[in-house]
């Protein structure tokens, strides 16, 4: 149960957070931008099954592989895509301490 809140806390108060404290003006649009960091686990319908509490998905899926991670920590180095970088990499984050809790 404990994996369960810290793995869903961070996917989803961290974006909150963040469009609170930094995005006062605009954090409706920043919180809707953030969230569409969770669309990569649309890559987890390719899996077999599609849910295993004890898998993984850091290297197995193939949005959460070393390489889209790596793609995913440059976005927040252009405007144009800082905010869905900065949704993504909180997203992985979420999963790396998801994976250590396992």
């Amino acid at each position: 149960m404990f994996r369960f809140f810290v793995h869903y806390g961070i996917h989803i108060l961290v974006p909150i957070l963040i469009a609170l404290v930094f995005f006062k003006d605009k954090k409706f649009k920043v919180m809707l931008i953030v969230f569409a960091g969770m669309l990569i686990d649309l890559d987890h319908l390719l899996a077999n099954p599609v849910f295993d509490p004890n898998r993984c998905s850091i290297g197995f899926h193939p949005l959460h592989s070393y390489i889209a991670v790596l793609v995913y920590s440059l976005l927040p180095f252009f405007k144009q895509t800082r905010l869905l970088g900065l949704g993504l990499i909180i997203h992985i984050v979420a999963d790396m301490v998801d994976c250590l809790l396992i």
